[in-house]
């Protein structure tokens, strides 16, 4: 995965870094040499000396002054409001903990001469294009506040580059999932309760809804590429093959095991019919090529949750 004339191995700033994606890109960076600083309101355990922890809310000048520093090297930046419901509730502390945020990150990025920063997208900027393949050079029609606050993040970050040099790279992720998910309500980790619980799981409509599930693996190996890449602009990361949401259920069955029986429910408002993503041009331009099966990929999520059920007891 190293790219012969990457970065130098100066301090890279992970927001979020205790987050489910975050620790799992602090791990990969530090596996690079890359001394590690983790900015997150949830404090981050550690007894690795090459990381640097400032526990804070981002919203805080004195957190974000604390975090980046003359001689950081870049930003990774994935810590945001990511929940779409909690963006149509909350639009306005949705807007101060993406949009604004993410300006004071490149402003200090400019300040202290940071050269690259990249920053945790959607395809939700896009909007529903129905059953049409998402491509990275379609125009941004946001439904929702959320993806309206990504959408501006990304045109920040054009300006930036524009203007001032820096090296800016927005990724688009699909559905990510994989190991360190306990805590998270979304459909992977609510299938593996319910095939360790013997229970069931409800299916909005008639699960014909398609989705690209993407394997938390390959959007660390994206971010690092992107970080090494020198590529601004936008690649969208996804496994770049979309199945039904039955399909997925099938797939924990075979994965598990377990009976998993459904129970259809009316589709809420705005449920869109499939989420398909072209990812060929982020081959081209950080170098990312999706890897891992569902198949496989859902073994090491039901790994990982079996294995916290049997500490649990």
């Amino acid at each position: 995965m190293a790219l012969p004339h990457g970065p130098e191995r100066t301090p890279v700033v992970v927001t979020g870094g205790s987050g489910f994606i975050g620790r799992a890109a602090v791990r990969a960076f530090r596996e690079r040499g890359y001394p590690v600083t983790v900015v997150d309101r949830v404090p981050f355990e550690t007894s690795d000396e090459g990381i640097r922890v400032v526990t804070g809310d981002l919203r805080d000048a004195a957190t974000r002054d604390a975090a980046v520093t003359a001689g950081t090297g870049g930003i990774v930046h994935l810590a945001a409001l990511t929940s779409v419901l909690k963006s149509v509730e909350l639009p306005r502390e949705t807007y101060a903990e993406n949009v604004a945020v993410t300006h004071e990150l490149l402003e200090l990025c400019r300040e202290h001469e940071v050269p690259r920063f990249v920053l945790a997208s959607t395809n939700a900027v896009i909007g529903d294009v129905g059953t049409s393949a998402i491509t990275v050079d379609l125009p941004t029609r946001p439904l929702t506040p959320y993806g309206a606050t990504k959408a501006a993040c990304e045109m920040l970050m054009s300006g930036y580059s524009g203007a001032y040099g820096l090296t800016t790279c927005a990724l688009r992720f699909t559905n990510v999932y994989g190991p360190g998910m306990s805590h998270k309500d979304s459909f992977v980790p609510r299938m593996m309760r319910a095939a360790l619980n013997g229970e069931g799981v409800r299916v909005y409509g008639t699960g014909e809804q398609r989705r690209d599930l993407v394997h938390v693996d390959d959007v660390v190996r994206a971010i690092v590429l992107a970080y090494e890449s020198g590529h601004s602009g936008r690649a969208i990361v996804g496994a770049g093959h979309s199945v039904s949401v039955l399909e997925m259920v099938q797939t924990v069955r075979e994965v598990t095991g377990a009976e998993l029986p459904v129970e259809h429910v009316p589709a809420p408002a705005g449920e869109m019919p499939a989420v398909i993503v072209d990812v060929s041009a982020s081959a081209e331009t950080i170098g990312y090529r999706p890897e891992i099966s569902l198949a496989d990929g859902l073994a090491t999520a039901w790994k990982y949750f079996s294995e916290l059920e049997t500490a649990l007891r």
